[in-house]
């Protein structure tokens, strides 16, 4: 049972040190009751109060990791229902099914093909994690074969899935040092699978008909111990599983119901005909609440909408993504080359280096740090005026690397001209254009 603030106070150590991030411990005991703040912020509580308060300090939806390696996830761990509240954490994970009778040649092939799903967006590598088998006709040596093979040849971590309790160790067997997800316990095999999943050390996904018919499943695994749990609530039908999201969601952050307090894994590959409709599912349980959404294939024109839409959720509303304060090349800039200055708003970098890449005109980007800030903005608020501008040109480098004294700033920010110049004795400051899209026009016409 969840603790009250007070008493959660009660065993902090009562010193108000202020290293948790709050005034007083009764203000962080207060923010550990309502799930806004972990017990790790305190340095100085003991291990034996650490045990009573491990319940209390656990958010609502428990936190899952999967996989190992480059491409591992942390799932689950979220405390609101909306992210303007607070902000989402543990990204969603994207995966493809595979049936454990696809041959070997095509198991290279779609490998192959899948690890090419790699893109760049305002400095995040964005690609799929994980790639689900599928067994098909209960031959453990062939399932395990494609799993050993998908663990051993790839980056991607495996969702092993199967009914039968000997294909499912044959599975483990094969790629356990990749600490793949079994998928999935239900009434029938919740013994089973969950013995095999302690044995294991693995996370564990747990199927029912319902939602209430979840609940002694997950409250059964608990009892043996079981905390690294993925539920689903086992509806098909596209209405009724988005309803059941929201409901799951609502039952562990609302009512503080722990049975229900677990990620989600959802099935678009089972809800739709084509790949375009489950496109369009998948999008919906980005949104809305699913933890693992399981696709029938890849193809970029699926992937990288979803992969972008995950991106923009669980990009912090209130902390705009920046880049580095420095020189970027963009193409091969040589001492002839054009310099351009724009802000660290992560956006602003990339629609500007974008528009200069399909110039062809290589080019010095100069970035200023303004604490992501786009240039009006910047300047409007005094973080990209003449003078800190110039003497960041002056302590950049910039002028070791070009032969010119020549700097081209934001049509926008055309009234710190003035200042840069007297900043820049000797330099020739050209104001540019105010939009992205005329740069292209405006480096090729000079």
């Amino acid at each position: 049972m969840a603790l009250t603030g007070i008493q959660i106070f009660k065993l902090l150590p009562q010193t108000n040190c202020k290293e948790c991030g709050y005034p007083t411990c009764l203000a962080f005991a207060m923010q550990l009751a309502s799930g806004k703040a972990e017990l790790d912020q305190c340095p100085y509580v003991s291990d034996e109060a650490r045990e009573q308060l491990a319940e209390a300090s656990a958010p609502p939806i428990l936190p899952v990791q999967i996989g190992k390696g480059v491409r591992k996830r942390t799932i689950g761990g979220e405390t609101v229902l909306f992210r303007h509240e607070k902000t989402f954490f543990n990204q969603n994970t994207i995966a493809v099914k595979v049936g454990s009778d696809i041959s070997e040649d095509d198991l290279k092939t779609k490998l192959t093909t899948y690890n090419a799903f790699q893109f760049e967006r305002v400095g995040f590598n964005m690609r799929p994690e994980m790639v689900a088998v599928e067994d098909v006709n209960g031959d453990k040596d062939a399932f395990a074969k494609v799993a050993k093979t998908i663990a051993e040849t790839s980056e991607f971590n495996l969702i092993l899935m199967s009914e039968n309790v000997d294909v499912m160790k044959a599975g483990v067997e094969a790629c356990a040092f990749k600490a793949p997800l079994i998928y999935a316990a239900t009434d029938k095999t919740v013994d089973d699978f969950g013995s095999l999943a302690k044995e294991n050390d693995l996370p564990l996904a747990v199927k029912a008909d319902s939602i209430d018919n979840l609940i002694p499943l997950t409250d059964k695994l608990g009892d043996m111990g079981l905390k690294r749990l993925v539920i689903d609530s086992g509806s098909r039908e596209v209405k009724q599983a988005f309803q059941d999201q929201i409901a799951i969601r609502r039952a562990a952050l609302k009512a503080a119901n722990r049975s229900l307090g677990y990620p989600t894994i959802t099935f678009p590959c089972e809800m739709a005909s084509n790949l375009d409709m489950e496109t369009i599912i998948s999008a919906m349980f980005i949104a809305k609440y699913g933890a693992i959404t399981v696709l029938s294939d890849f193809t970029a024109e699926s992937l990288f909408p979803l992969l972008l839409e995950r991106l923009n959720i669980y990009t912090d509303p209130q902390r705009p993504m920046t880049m580095e304060e420095g020189i970027y090349e963009i193409g091969k800039p040589d001492e002839n080359s054009p310099v351009m200055i724009t802000t660290n708003f992560a956006l602003t970098y990339f629609v500007v280096s974008g528009e200069i890449e399909g110039s062809k005109v290589s080019s010095w980007l100069l970035v200023k740090d303004t604490e992501g800030l786009s240039v009006l903005t910047a300047w409007a608020a005094g973080s990209f005026s003449g003078d800190d501008v110039g003497m960041f040109v002056n302590k950049s480098g910039i002028a070791d690397k070009i032969s010119h004294k020549e700097i081209i700033i934001p049509g926008y920010a055309a009234a710190i001209v003035g200042e840069m110049e007297d900043e820049l004795p000797g330099w020739t400051v050209t104001v540019g254009p105010r939009e992205a899209a005329h740069i292209a026009a405006f480096l090729k016409g000079r």
